[in-house]
């Protein structure tokens, strides 16, 4: 009997410790001294030519979606990247997502573009999982389209996470 109530007790440790895990957020401060909060990246799509990682980035205010596209334009052209991002979720309906800002980080290595999510829409991005996406790359090719096949459902759990924290 002993042995069960450990086993039960370690089990429901192990289930919390892995449901914290998952709602890691970091946070940075910005060049302005504001501070942002975000997770990391999530790859939604890899190939041997192109890849795309994800994330939810917030201020607090706003919610974002934060691009990472490899390979990226140099920074003189990736600062011309200026279209919203047309994204498709599992409800079978389009959003369009207004281009909030370019960013160059880590001594150039990485290129992530911001994209405001609407207040409208944070329900749906919290309830249904990300099925493809459109962007207007310039100074690659013109238009890239990538249907998700890994982590669709991150960016529903990492804004639960960030909607639930602003609850408590």
């Amino acid at each position: 009997m002993k042995k069960m109530k450990f086993l039960v007790l370690f089990l429901c440790f192990f289930v919390h410790a892995k449901g914290n895990a998952q709602c890691e957020v970091k946070n940075r401060v910005q060049a302005d001294g504001s501070m942002i909060y975000y997770f990391e990246p999530a790859v939604f799509y890899t190939t041997k030519s192109k890849s795309l990682k994800i994330n939810i980035v917030t201020d607090k205010e706003h919610y974002f979606v934060a691009l990472q596209p490899m390979p990226f334009p140099e920074k003189k052209e990736g600062k011309k990247i200026k279209d919203d991002l047309i994204i498709h979720l599992a409800d079978s309906k389009t959003y369009k997502l207004a281009h909030y800002d370019t960013q160059y980080r880590r001594n150039d290595s990485i290129m992530q573009v911001l994209y405001l999510i609407d207040d409208k829409d944070l329900d749906a991005f919290s309830n249904y999982e990300a099925v493809s996406a459109e962007i207007n790359m310039q100074g690659t090719e013109f238009m890239r389209s990538y249907n998700f096949k890994l982590h669709k459902n991150a960016i529903v759990e990492q804004l639960k996470c960030f909607l639930k924290k602003e609850e408590n």
